[in-house]
Order: structure tokens, then sequence, then C-alpha cells
């Protein structure tokens, strides 16, 4: 009988120091965001990042989702449902684009003045934005989509500040040397784009869904 207590005294002390070294690993693991805020994980070593690697979302943060929301067909000059037709003419004048702009390029433009417009609806701003799909579809006579257009685009509304200064960083338009881009906003959502074969309306070369989080008050 004592063997066999002895045994399960000693069984007790091996069980409870693992125990304690799970919990100490447990302990020093990062805390979740407090409570109705969102935290972007960036990545390390650079003061301008694109996109976050990951976010963060506290408990009970309320959210708001867009639908895909793609361009405008603002380009009256163009024939309808052309690329052409969904450049904003309110960017680029009479629809005719600046040395070095594409397609994509503009119309990825388009796309985020129509995300900033939704969000504003809703009583938020690009700056409440935290996560970002993208889809993107060849432009005519492209074997790919125009990725390096697109990611132009998105920095003139988002990702455009130095981490370290907080000043806003020089984004081109095109070829054009880079000047202050079109919204200053240190947003980083994480983000994913994807090429795709078929976008749903004719002429569409960029679609995008994003998740805001109301600012905590």
């Amino acid at each position: 009988m004592k063997g066999r207590l002895l045994a399960g005294a000693v069984a007790l002390v091996v069980s409870f120091t693992a125990g304690a070294g799970t919990a100490a690993g447990w302990w020093d693991r990062p805390k979740p965001p407090a409570p109705g805020t969102v935290v972007p994980a960036l990545p390390t070593g650079q003061s301008n990042p694109m996109i976050a690697t990951g976010v963060g979302i506290g408990a009970n943060t309320p959210v708001y989702k867009t639908s895909g929301i793609g361009p405008t067909a603002l380009n009256t000059g163009a024939p309808a449902g052309s690329e052409a037709s969904y450049i904003d003419t309110a960017i680029f004048p009479g629809g005719t684009l600046p040395a070095g702009v594409t397609i994509t390029e503009a119309q990825g433009i388009n796309v985020l003045r129509r995300i900033g417009e939704n969000l504003a609806a809703a009583g938020l701003s690009y700056a409440d934005v935290y996560t970002m799909r993208v889809f993107l579809q060849n432009p005519d006579g492209a074997a790919t989509a125009d990725f390096a257009g697109w990611n132009r685009a998105y920095r003139q509304y988002f990702a455009n500040t130095d981490l370290t200064t907080g000043a806003y960083v020089p984004v081109p338009l095109g070829t054009a040397a880079p000047a202050k881009p079109f919204v200053v906003n240190k947003a980083r959502p994480s983000r994913f784009a994807l090429e795709i074969e078929n976008l749903p309306v004719n002429g569409w070369l960029v679609e995008v869904e994003v998740d805001a989080a109301y600012p905590k008050r």
C-alpha cells in the first residue's frame, strides 16, 4: 500500500511540474487586442510596408463589410461596357490617361473612390479598413493581370505613410514622378489579390471588397 501511494505522489509532482511549464508558455504569449479594437500585425524592419501580415480583432468590435464593388461607368465618351468606360473622368478628364497610367490602375482608382463613398455612407473612412480582397482580370490583349498598376492605385489610398516619421510617402501615378497620394492614410489592411478569368460585369478589370471596424468611441 505504501509503495502504491509513493508512486502516486511522484506522478502527481511530475504532472504538476509539466503543467507549470505549459502554463508559463501560455502566459508569455502576446495578449489579444482589447475589446473594441483592431490591431494589425506589420512586417518588421520596414518603414512603409504595403499590407499587414494579419490582423487581430478584439472582442465586441463592431465591423462593417462591403459587397464586391467594381468601377462605375463614368466615362460616357467610351463605348458602354468597354474597359475605358470605367475610367473616372473626375480624376482623368475626358477619359485620357497620363503617361504610364494603365487601364487597371485607372479602374483601381475608380473602385477605391467608390469604396470611400461606400464607407462614408456607413460613417467610416479608409482609415478604418482592416481587410481587403481584390479580384483582377487581364486587360484585353494581356497575358496576365496588371498587379503593378493595381498596387499603384492602392498606394494612392492606403499604406502611404512612413511608420517612423508619420510623413506621407510620395506615390507615382503611372510613370510620373511620385507625388502626394490622393488620400494620406497609414492603414495597412491584411489583403489578398487574385487574378481570375472573368469578372461579373463586361469591362471590369478590378473588383474589391473590404472589412472595416467602427472606431472605438
